[in-house]
């Protein structure tokens, strides 16, 4: 394999997605002395269009500085590739003589590359390396960019709990997550005690009731004197809508090309202020969605979370000269490791935080929930516990 590979990056960026790139792309070039390595711009769409950067004239001192920034330096794309944007994709990596395909990206990434496998019938290698903030890949522990996302989290709850300490009253934080609630999860990493927030936790895993959010709350100011809560964007009601189309007028809400509801950007803080207003009526409340802040943050890149993305990039091309699969970061026990799956293990499923991470019937994280946030996102900051 000394010929030509295209790297792409696709989905949300995050805080470490440009080390996988910048980590598959110097292998290429230590293992495959004088292969040409294209980096598809705007993800498959710069397959479609012919429009790459030629990574292999670029020296290795100005791709280790953009390995370790934030967002995808190639820039990405949403596109949710079918059968036929495939075909246009295939015959595009074929006019660029590419050998091999090195996507990066998540569940829709790997299912543009399981379609890809099967159309091209072994004439060409198709790897997916992984990320997402979400968390939500199948076979995988963890996934590069979620340690950073969720330090940020964990820092930003950690804060706001120091704040309402001193000011008491009730604030919502909205996090990234559709379907998986790790993320959110991470808000409770680095409690000081029981009595530090996030008091409550909701996410995708368990059904969402307006009703029974005001009575956690106000039972939690009963018993702290503040509530601190942590909520997916993706929370759903009982009927299976998410949270949003249930407290947002219909002519309101926003849908993706994909016809999925956004859920950033959306009037859901505006109308779980209103909720609470309505609710508890009287108390200070605050609703604020985290946004697009957690996943690229130049200040909470985690260097273990760096160095797991670059290796995974440096993996994926051992996984390519095998013919394809995907990229896993598996714990051993002791360790991650890296392995390779079929692409069918991973393509377009979703992974959900295990039941056994909440509490049953109360909102909050178990022992083995925050024995696992604990091995990835350590605490980093050393405060003191407040008087009040």
């Amino acid at each position: 394999m000394s010929g030509t590979f295209v790297i792409a990056q696709g989905g949300g960026p995050t805080a470490v997605i440009n080390q996988t790139m910048v980590g598959a792309a110097l292998e290429i070039r230590k293992r495959h002395p004088g292969a040409k390595v294209l980096g598809s711009i705007h993800g498959v769409r710069g397959i479609r269009d012919g429009n790459y950067v030629d990574l292999s004239a670029i020296p290795e001192d100005r791709l280790r500085l953009i390995a370790a920034t934030p967002s995808a330096a190639l820039g990405s794309t949403r596109d949710k590739p079918d059968d036929a944007y495939c075909e246009i994709i295939l015959n595009g990596l074929k006019k660029a003589g590419a050998d091999a395909f090195i996507y990066i990206g998540g569940n829709d990434t790997s299912g543009t590359q399981q379609i890809l496998t099967d159309a091209a019938g072994g004439k060409m290698a198709f790897v997916h390396a992984p990320k997402t903030i979400d968390n939500d890949l199948e076979e995988n522990d963890h996934t590069p960019g979620f340690i950073s996302a969720a330090e940020f989290v964990a820092g930003a709850f950690l804060s706001v709990d120091l704040d309402f300490r001193a000011l008491p009253g009730i604030y919502v934080g909205i996090v990234m997550g559709r379907h998986a609630g790790f993320l959110t999860a991470a808000a409770a990493a680095w409690q000081l005690d029981p009595d530090s927030g996030p008091h409550l936790v909701y996410v995708p895993e368990r059904p969402f009731s307006a009703a029974a959010f005001i009575d956690d709350v106000r039972a939690t100011l009963d018993r702290h004197k503040r509530c601190i809560v942590a909520v997916s964007e993706g929370v759903s009601t009982a009927d299976g809508k998410a949270l949003v189309e249930s407290l947002v007028p219909p002519e309101k809400l926003e849908r993706d090309a994909h016809g999925n509801v956004k859920l950033s950007g959306s009037d859901l803080p505006a109308a779980l202020e209103r909720a609470l207003a309505e609710g508890l009526p009287g108390k200070r409340a605050r609703v604020d969605a985290l946004g697009y802040m957690p996943r690229g943050y130049v200040g909470a890149i985690n260097a273990v979370d760096a160095q797991e993305a670059f290796d995974a990039g440096v993996f994926a091309v051992a996984v390519a000269e095998q013919g394809g699969g995907s990229v896993a970061l598996q714990f051993d026990g002791k360790k991650t490791v890296l392995n390779k799956v079929p692409l069918k293990n991973v393509a377009g499923k979703t992974r959900h935080m295990p039941d056994d991470f909440m509490l049953p019937d109360i909102n909050q994280l178990s022992d083995a929930g925050m024995a696992y946030l604990k091995r990835l996102v350590p605490e980093k900051y050393k405060v003191g516990k407040p008087f009040v």
